[in-house]
Protein backbone atom coordinates (compact mmCIF):
# COMPACT_ATOMS: atom_id res chain seq x y z
CA UNK A 1 0.00 0.00 0.00
CA UNK A 2 1.33 3.42 -0.99
CA UNK A 3 1.10 6.30 1.47
CA UNK A 4 1.92 9.98 1.04
CA UNK A 5 5.01 11.35 2.68
CA UNK A 6 4.56 12.88 6.10
CA UNK A 7 2.63 10.08 7.71
CA UNK A 8 3.20 7.85 10.71
CA UNK A 9 3.37 4.11 11.12
CA UNK A 10 2.72 2.28 14.37
CA UNK A 11 4.03 -1.07 15.47
CA UNK A 12 1.68 -2.65 18.02
CA UNK A 13 3.51 -5.38 19.90
CA UNK A 14 1.09 -8.13 20.93
CA UNK A 15 3.06 -11.36 20.88
CA UNK A 16 2.92 -12.30 24.56
CA UNK A 17 1.77 -15.75 25.65
CA UNK A 18 -0.10 -14.50 28.73
CA UNK A 19 1.63 -16.69 31.30
CA UNK A 20 0.34 -14.50 34.16
CA UNK A 21 -3.24 -14.35 32.92
CA UNK A 22 -3.69 -17.90 31.60
CA UNK A 23 -4.04 -16.70 28.00
CA UNK A 24 -2.71 -13.80 25.89
CA UNK A 25 -3.59 -10.67 27.87
CA UNK A 26 -4.03 -8.61 24.73
CA UNK A 27 -6.84 -10.95 23.62
CA UNK A 28 -8.78 -10.85 26.88
CA UNK A 29 -12.32 -9.47 26.46
CA UNK A 30 -12.63 -5.85 27.50
CA UNK A 31 -16.02 -4.20 27.25
CA UNK A 32 -17.26 -6.78 24.76
CA UNK A 33 -14.27 -6.93 22.43
CA UNK A 34 -10.62 -8.09 22.61
CA UNK A 35 -8.35 -5.63 24.40
CA UNK A 36 -6.09 -5.57 21.34
CA UNK A 37 -9.06 -4.52 19.18
CA UNK A 38 -9.48 -1.46 21.39
CA UNK A 39 -5.79 -0.69 20.97
CA UNK A 40 -6.13 -0.84 17.18
CA UNK A 41 -9.24 1.35 17.25
CA UNK A 42 -7.44 4.02 19.27
CA UNK A 43 -4.75 4.39 16.59
CA UNK A 44 -7.35 4.41 13.81
CA UNK A 45 -8.68 7.64 15.31
CA UNK A 46 -5.36 9.44 14.76
CA UNK A 47 -5.27 11.08 11.29
CA UNK A 48 -1.45 11.01 11.09
CA UNK A 49 -1.39 7.22 11.48
CA UNK A 50 -1.66 5.71 8.00
CA UNK A 51 -0.13 2.29 8.68
CA UNK A 52 -0.85 -0.04 11.60
CA UNK A 53 1.38 -3.08 12.01
CA UNK A 54 0.22 -5.65 14.55
CA UNK A 55 2.81 -8.11 15.76
CA UNK A 56 0.79 -11.08 16.96
CA UNK A 57 0.55 -14.84 16.34
CA UNK A 58 -1.69 -16.07 13.50
CA UNK A 59 -4.13 -17.70 15.93
CA UNK A 60 -5.10 -14.30 17.34
CA UNK A 61 -5.97 -12.77 14.00
CA UNK A 62 -9.48 -14.20 13.31
CA UNK A 63 -10.84 -12.59 16.50
CA UNK A 64 -9.40 -9.24 15.38
CA UNK A 65 -10.81 -9.37 11.85
CA UNK A 66 -13.90 -7.20 12.55
CA UNK A 67 -11.68 -4.43 13.93
CA UNK A 68 -8.50 -4.80 11.89
CA UNK A 69 -9.28 -3.99 8.28
CA UNK A 70 -6.26 -2.57 6.41
CA UNK A 71 -3.92 -3.77 9.17
CA UNK A 72 -0.53 -5.31 8.40
CA UNK A 73 0.45 -8.35 10.45
CA UNK A 74 3.93 -9.46 11.49
CA UNK A 75 5.09 -12.53 13.37
CA UNK A 76 6.30 -12.09 16.97
CA UNK A 77 9.86 -12.90 18.00
CA UNK A 78 11.16 -14.71 21.08
CA UNK A 79 11.52 -11.38 22.92
CA UNK A 80 9.72 -8.08 22.87
CA UNK A 81 12.67 -6.43 21.15
CA UNK A 82 12.67 -9.13 18.45
CA UNK A 83 8.96 -8.50 17.93
CA UNK A 84 9.63 -4.77 17.58
CA UNK A 85 12.29 -5.48 14.96
CA UNK A 86 9.93 -7.78 13.05
CA UNK A 87 7.28 -5.08 13.06
CA UNK A 88 9.74 -2.36 12.10
CA UNK A 89 10.77 -4.44 9.07
CA UNK A 90 7.23 -3.91 7.74
CA UNK A 91 7.25 -0.13 8.13
CA UNK A 92 6.66 1.72 4.88
CA UNK A 93 9.94 3.49 4.00
CA UNK A 94 7.95 6.67 3.31
CA UNK A 95 6.88 6.93 6.95
CA UNK A 96 8.66 9.79 8.67
CA UNK A 97 7.70 8.82 12.23
CA UNK A 98 7.22 5.40 13.81
CA UNK A 99 5.46 4.66 17.08
CA UNK A 100 5.84 1.48 19.12
CA UNK A 101 2.95 0.56 21.38
CA UNK A 102 2.09 -2.27 23.76
CA UNK A 103 -0.94 -4.19 22.55
CA UNK A 104 -1.99 -4.61 26.17
CA UNK A 105 -2.47 -0.83 26.59
CA UNK A 106 -5.97 -0.55 25.09
CA UNK A 107 -7.02 2.66 26.84
CA UNK A 108 -4.51 5.03 25.29
CA UNK A 109 -5.97 8.42 24.41
CA UNK A 110 -5.84 9.18 20.64
CA UNK A 111 -5.06 12.84 21.38
CA UNK A 112 -2.02 11.77 23.39
CA UNK A 113 -0.92 9.52 20.54
CA UNK A 114 -1.08 12.47 18.16
CA UNK A 115 0.87 14.67 20.59
CA UNK A 116 3.57 12.02 20.99
CA UNK A 117 3.97 11.65 17.22
CA UNK A 118 4.18 15.40 16.71
CA UNK A 119 6.76 15.73 19.48
CA UNK A 120 8.83 12.94 17.96
CA UNK A 121 8.75 14.69 14.62
CA UNK A 122 10.07 17.86 16.28
CA UNK A 123 12.63 16.40 18.70
CA UNK A 124 13.47 13.02 17.18
CA UNK A 125 12.10 10.90 20.01
CA UNK A 126 9.20 11.08 22.48
CA UNK A 127 7.50 8.85 25.04
CA UNK A 128 4.18 9.11 26.78
CA UNK A 129 4.66 9.21 30.53
CA UNK A 130 2.98 10.24 33.77
CA UNK A 131 4.52 11.72 36.93
CA UNK A 132 5.06 9.10 39.62
CA UNK A 133 2.49 9.50 42.41
CA UNK A 134 4.03 7.19 45.00
CA UNK A 135 7.19 7.74 46.98
CA UNK A 136 9.85 5.47 45.45
CA UNK A 137 12.58 3.85 47.53
CA UNK A 138 15.49 1.62 46.62
CA UNK A 139 16.21 -1.32 48.88
CA UNK A 140 18.66 -4.08 49.67
CA UNK A 141 17.97 -7.20 51.72
CA UNK A 142 14.56 -5.83 52.71
CA UNK A 143 15.94 -2.51 53.97
CA UNK A 144 15.54 0.94 52.41
CA UNK A 145 18.80 2.22 51.00
CA UNK A 146 17.54 5.44 49.47
CA UNK A 147 14.44 7.55 48.92
CA UNK A 148 14.29 9.00 45.43
CA UNK A 149 13.16 12.51 44.58
CA UNK A 150 9.64 11.91 43.32
CA UNK A 151 9.49 15.26 41.52
CA UNK A 152 11.99 14.00 38.93
CA UNK A 153 10.40 10.57 38.37
CA UNK A 154 8.14 9.63 35.48
CA UNK A 155 6.49 6.31 34.68
CA UNK A 156 7.05 5.57 31.00
CA UNK A 157 4.13 4.34 28.90
CA UNK A 158 3.59 3.70 25.22
CA UNK A 159 3.41 4.70 22.49
CA UNK A 160 7.01 5.70 22.21
CA UNK A 161 7.54 7.52 18.95
CA UNK A 162 10.61 8.33 16.86
CA UNK A 163 11.61 9.74 13.57
CA UNK A 164 12.05 6.63 11.48
CA UNK A 165 15.81 7.00 11.04
CA UNK A 166 16.29 7.51 14.80
CA UNK A 167 14.63 4.20 15.68
CA UNK A 168 16.32 2.41 12.79
CA UNK A 169 19.74 3.57 13.99
CA UNK A 170 19.02 2.46 17.57
CA UNK A 171 17.79 -0.98 16.50
CA UNK A 172 20.80 -1.51 14.24
CA UNK A 173 23.34 -0.48 16.89
CA UNK A 174 21.81 -1.90 20.06
CA UNK A 175 19.11 -4.30 18.90
CA UNK A 176 20.99 -7.28 20.27
CA UNK A 177 20.69 -6.08 23.87
CA UNK A 178 18.37 -8.16 26.02
CA UNK A 179 18.16 -6.01 29.16
CA UNK A 180 16.34 -3.05 27.58
CA UNK A 181 12.70 -2.86 28.67
CA UNK A 182 11.71 -0.35 26.01
CA UNK A 183 13.06 1.13 22.80
CA UNK A 184 13.78 4.54 24.29
CA UNK A 185 16.65 3.01 26.28
CA UNK A 186 18.28 2.05 22.98
CA UNK A 187 17.61 5.47 21.50
CA UNK A 188 19.11 7.14 24.58
CA UNK A 189 22.30 5.16 23.99
CA UNK A 190 22.64 6.74 20.55
CA UNK A 191 22.76 10.19 22.14
CA UNK A 192 19.28 11.32 21.07
CA UNK A 193 17.38 12.98 23.90
CA UNK A 194 13.92 11.55 24.43
CA UNK A 195 11.18 14.09 25.09
CA UNK A 196 8.55 13.35 27.74
CA UNK A 197 4.92 13.84 26.69
CA UNK A 198 2.44 13.91 29.54
CA UNK A 199 -0.19 11.20 29.33
CA UNK A 200 -2.90 10.11 31.77
CA UNK A 201 -3.22 7.35 34.34
CA UNK A 202 -5.88 5.49 32.33
CA UNK A 203 -3.23 4.31 29.87
CA UNK A 204 -2.48 1.22 31.93
CA UNK A 205 -0.80 -1.95 30.74
CA UNK A 206 -2.89 -5.01 31.46
CA UNK A 207 -0.53 -7.53 33.06
CA UNK A 208 -2.44 -8.83 36.10
CA UNK A 209 -6.08 -9.76 36.85
CA UNK A 210 -6.33 -6.58 38.93
CA UNK A 211 -5.35 -4.51 35.90
CA UNK A 212 -8.17 -6.10 33.91
CA UNK A 213 -10.71 -5.23 36.61
CA UNK A 214 -9.53 -1.62 36.57
CA UNK A 215 -9.66 -1.50 32.78
CA UNK A 216 -13.18 -2.91 32.77
CA UNK A 217 -14.25 -0.15 35.13
CA UNK A 218 -12.78 2.48 32.79
CA UNK A 219 -14.68 1.19 29.74
CA UNK A 220 -18.00 0.77 31.52
CA UNK A 221 -20.80 2.66 29.89
CA UNK A 222 -20.40 6.40 30.27
CA UNK A 223 -23.45 8.64 30.58
CA UNK A 224 -23.67 12.19 29.27
CA UNK A 225 -26.63 14.56 29.05
CA UNK A 226 -27.35 16.76 26.05
CA UNK A 227 -30.01 19.38 25.38
CA UNK A 228 -31.50 20.37 22.05
CA UNK A 229 -33.75 23.25 20.95
CA UNK A 230 -36.54 23.04 18.40
CA UNK A 231 -38.83 25.52 16.66
CA UNK A 232 -41.63 25.26 14.15
CA UNK A 233 -44.23 27.54 12.59
CA UNK A 234 -47.33 26.65 10.56
CA UNK A 235 -50.21 28.56 9.05
CA UNK A 236 -53.72 27.65 10.17
CA UNK A 237 -56.35 26.86 7.57
CA UNK A 238 -60.11 26.36 7.96
CA UNK A 239 -61.39 22.85 7.40
CA UNK A 240 -58.20 21.00 8.37
CA UNK A 241 -57.98 18.72 11.40
CA UNK A 242 -55.98 20.19 14.27
CA UNK A 243 -53.29 17.96 15.75
CA UNK A 244 -51.33 19.14 18.77
CA UNK A 245 -48.68 16.86 20.26
CA UNK A 246 -50.23 13.85 18.54
CA UNK A 247 -53.71 14.55 19.94
CA UNK A 248 -56.60 15.66 17.75
CA UNK A 249 -58.21 18.81 19.15
CA UNK A 250 -61.67 19.89 17.99
CA UNK A 251 -61.45 23.23 16.18
CA UNK A 252 -62.51 24.91 12.95
CA UNK A 253 -58.93 25.28 11.73
CA UNK A 254 -55.89 23.03 11.48
CA UNK A 255 -52.20 23.42 10.67
CA UNK A 256 -51.21 23.60 7.03
CA UNK A 257 -48.19 21.51 6.05
CA UNK A 258 -46.78 18.71 3.92
CA UNK A 259 -47.61 16.42 6.86
CA UNK A 260 -50.53 16.85 9.23
CA UNK A 261 -48.72 20.01 10.39
CA UNK A 262 -48.45 19.12 14.09
CA UNK A 263 -46.29 22.08 15.06
CA UNK A 264 -45.68 20.77 18.59
CA UNK A 265 -44.41 17.35 17.50
CA UNK A 266 -42.25 18.97 14.82
CA UNK A 267 -40.59 21.34 17.28
CA UNK A 268 -39.98 18.57 19.80
CA UNK A 269 -38.57 16.24 17.13
CA UNK A 270 -36.14 18.92 16.01
CA UNK A 271 -35.09 19.50 19.61
CA UNK A 272 -34.42 15.78 20.06
CA UNK A 273 -32.44 15.54 16.82
CA UNK A 274 -30.50 18.62 17.85
CA UNK A 275 -29.56 16.99 21.15
CA UNK A 276 -27.77 14.19 19.28
CA UNK A 277 -26.55 16.45 16.44
CA UNK A 278 -28.59 14.52 13.87
CA UNK A 279 -30.02 17.36 11.80
CA UNK A 280 -33.74 18.10 11.60
CA UNK A 281 -36.93 16.41 10.42
CA UNK A 282 -36.81 18.04 6.99
CA UNK A 283 -33.81 15.81 6.24
CA UNK A 284 -35.60 12.64 7.33
CA UNK A 285 -38.89 13.64 5.68
CA UNK A 286 -38.23 16.12 2.85
CA UNK A 287 -41.21 18.34 2.01
CA UNK A 288 -40.45 17.67 -1.66
CA UNK A 289 -41.28 13.97 -1.26
CA UNK A 290 -44.81 13.62 -2.63
CA UNK A 291 -45.11 10.06 -1.31
CA UNK A 292 -45.29 11.27 2.29
CA UNK A 293 -47.76 14.09 1.77
CA UNK A 294 -50.21 14.12 4.66
CA UNK A 295 -48.05 11.82 6.78
CA UNK A 296 -48.92 11.66 10.46
CA UNK A 297 -46.45 13.54 12.64
CA UNK A 298 -46.62 10.61 15.04
CA UNK A 299 -44.91 8.56 12.31
CA UNK A 300 -42.23 11.25 12.10
CA UNK A 301 -41.79 11.13 15.87
CA UNK A 302 -41.37 7.34 15.83
CA UNK A 303 -38.63 7.68 13.21
CA UNK A 304 -36.91 10.25 15.42
CA UNK A 305 -37.04 7.74 18.28
CA UNK A 306 -35.21 5.23 16.06
CA UNK A 307 -32.52 7.83 15.35
CA UNK A 308 -32.11 8.54 19.06
CA UNK A 309 -31.73 4.86 19.88
CA UNK A 310 -29.13 4.56 17.16
CA UNK A 311 -27.15 7.21 19.04
CA UNK A 312 -27.56 5.40 22.36
CA UNK A 313 -29.84 8.19 23.59
CA UNK A 314 -32.89 8.13 25.84
CA UNK A 315 -35.31 11.00 26.33
CA UNK A 316 -35.17 12.39 29.84
CA UNK A 317 -37.37 15.47 29.53
CA UNK A 318 -39.26 17.50 26.97
CA UNK A 319 -40.72 20.98 27.40
CA UNK A 320 -42.81 22.59 24.67
CA UNK A 321 -44.52 25.98 24.51
CA UNK A 322 -47.20 26.51 21.85
CA UNK A 323 -47.80 30.13 20.86
CA UNK A 324 -51.27 30.51 19.41
CA UNK A 325 -54.30 32.76 19.69
CA UNK A 326 -56.82 30.01 19.03
CA UNK A 327 -58.15 27.70 20.17
CA UNK A 328 -57.69 28.11 23.89
CA UNK A 329 -55.14 25.44 24.77
CA UNK A 330 -55.22 25.41 28.58
CA UNK A 331 -58.23 23.08 28.74
CA UNK A 332 -56.27 20.56 26.66
CA UNK A 333 -52.99 20.57 28.65
CA UNK A 334 -53.56 17.15 30.21
CA UNK A 335 -54.65 15.61 26.92
CA UNK A 336 -51.60 16.90 25.06
CA UNK A 337 -49.17 15.91 27.83
CA UNK A 338 -50.57 12.38 27.92
CA UNK A 339 -50.32 12.13 24.14
CA UNK A 340 -46.71 13.34 24.13
CA UNK A 341 -45.82 10.79 26.82
CA UNK A 342 -47.31 8.00 24.67
CA UNK A 343 -45.73 9.16 21.43
CA UNK A 344 -42.24 9.53 22.88
CA UNK A 345 -42.58 6.56 25.23
CA UNK A 346 -41.58 8.42 28.39
CA UNK A 347 -43.27 8.92 31.78
CA UNK A 348 -45.88 11.65 31.99
CA UNK A 349 -43.83 13.27 34.76
CA UNK A 350 -41.07 13.96 32.20
CA UNK A 351 -43.33 15.95 29.88
CA UNK A 352 -44.01 19.68 30.14
CA UNK A 353 -46.46 21.40 27.83
CA UNK A 354 -47.92 24.90 27.98
CA UNK A 355 -49.29 27.61 25.74
CA UNK A 356 -49.04 31.37 25.39
CA UNK A 357 -51.04 33.85 23.36
CA UNK A 358 -49.42 36.27 20.93
CA UNK A 359 -51.39 39.21 22.36
CA UNK A 360 -53.18 39.62 19.02
CA UNK A 361 -49.95 40.71 17.36
CA UNK A 362 -49.25 39.72 13.76
CA UNK A 363 -50.45 36.63 11.89
CA UNK A 364 -50.39 34.50 15.04
CA UNK A 365 -52.38 37.13 16.90
CA UNK A 366 -54.97 37.11 14.12
CA UNK A 367 -55.34 33.33 14.35
CA UNK A 368 -53.71 32.75 10.96
CA UNK A 369 -50.69 30.80 12.27
CA UNK A 370 -49.13 29.23 15.34
CA UNK A 371 -45.60 28.43 16.43
CA UNK A 372 -43.91 26.24 19.00
CA UNK A 373 -40.65 26.36 20.92
CA UNK A 374 -39.33 23.12 22.44
CA UNK A 375 -36.41 22.00 24.56
CA UNK A 376 -35.45 18.36 25.00
CA UNK A 377 -32.88 16.70 27.24
CA UNK A 378 -31.51 13.25 26.44
CA UNK A 379 -29.23 10.83 28.21
CA UNK A 380 -26.57 9.33 25.94
CA UNK A 381 -25.01 6.08 27.00
CA UNK A 382 -21.75 5.12 25.33
CA UNK A 383 -18.50 3.27 25.98
CA UNK A 384 -15.12 4.97 26.10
Amino acid sequence: MQHPAGFSSVVIVAGGSGSRMGRPKQMLPLGGKPALARTIEAFKQVPAVRQIIVVTPPENRPALAPYADAVTYALPGDTRLESVKNGFACVDPQADTVAVHDGARPLVNPQHIAACLQTAQTYGAAVLAVPVKDTIKTGEQDFVTRTLDRSTLWAAQTPQAYRREVLQNALEKFGAQTDATDESQLVEKTGVKVRLVKSDYKNIKITTPEDLIFAEALVEKQVTHRTGFGFDLHRMEPGRKLFIGGAEIAHTKGFLGHSDGDVVLHAICDALLGAVCAGEIGILFPPTDASIKGISSVTIAKKVLEVLRGHGAEIEHIDATLITEEPKIKPHYDTVRASLARVFEIPLANVSFKSKSHERVGEIGRGEAAMCHAVATVKITSQE
